[in-house]
């Protein structure tokens, strides 16, 4: 078609794209990106402008937008936001700093009951910028708008401590990752498998499929399901002269 008619004659353009919500409690691997609104506190500890205040209060907090990266909504997006204050009280902070505390247990692979020094250490995140790009399971919930409409939000991560997440596999970028939490890391691909109740009701198919070297342990173990053994890694020694864990051991 003539380009100079292309925006005079619309017949052949594509059809509008009508998604319907994505069904109330769809468990889907999402990466989770903060869109800048030029807010920070650094008495409170945010920093490189990633926060946002509301127009109609004086309320502080993450604009997120979260794409489904595997699975039948593949690449459908979903934007919620994370509370960092609100002037009526603590709770909407309280419930941000959970929310946050649970994408990093799923992001790295770790019950939300380890205490271990490694534990603490990656639930610790230098700023907001850590979380920009972080890949989590998430839970996909549906309430109404200001308008009244339904839509699609994300308040709730899948932890290993939970069923659900059997078959996921944490994918960290070194670059989202806080620096000192697992030096030498190097991530895996992230690959979700849902509960098989939902692949036979949607017809899911893994985005990679894991094929292991023949060995006398995979035929030894092949009714069990072989998985390859976990690889350790000697500490690496910290700037300041301390004992760091090399590489996270997500397969255990």
């Amino acid at each position: 078609m003539n380009m100079n008619a292309a925006w005079q004659d619309f017949n052949d353009a594509d059809a509008q794209n009508n998604f319907d919500l994505i069904p109330k409690g769809t468990i889907a691997p999402v990466r989770m990106m903060i869109k800048p609104g030029g807010i920070d506190d650094h008495s409170r500890g945010w920093t490189g402008g990633y926060a946002t205040r509301a127009k109609e209060s004086d309320a502080v907090y993450l604009n997120c937008e979260f794409v489904v990266t595997a699975g039948e909504f593949a690449r459908r997006k979903i934007w919620s936001l994370i509370g960092l204050y609100s002037p009526k009280g603590p709770e909407w902070a309280n419930m941000g700093r959970a929310f946050i505390r649970a994408i990093l247990n799923s992001a790295r692979g770790l019950s939300d009951k380890d205490a271990s020094p490694r534990a603490i250490e990656a639930r610790r995140i230098r700023g907001f910028v850590d979380l920009d790009g972080i890949e989590f399971l998430a839970k996909i919930d549906v309430e109404k708008d200001a308008n009244g409409d339904p839509k699609n939000v994300i308040k709730f991560a899948i932890t290993p401590d939970m069923k659900e997440y059997q078959g996921f596999q944490p994918s960290v970028s070194p670059a989202t990752m806080h620096q000192q939490t697992a030096p030498g890391f190097q991530p895996g691909t992230a690959a979700f498998q849902p509960p098989v109740s939902q692949q036979a009701a949607t017809g899911f198919q893994p985005a990679t499929s894991f094929q292991p070297p023949a060995s006398a342990q995979q035929a030894a173990t092949a009714a069990n399901g072989w998985r390859p053994p976990a690889q350790q890694a000697a500490p690496v020694q910290g700037q300041n002269g301390g004992a760091m864990l090399a590489r996270p051991t997500w397969a255990q």
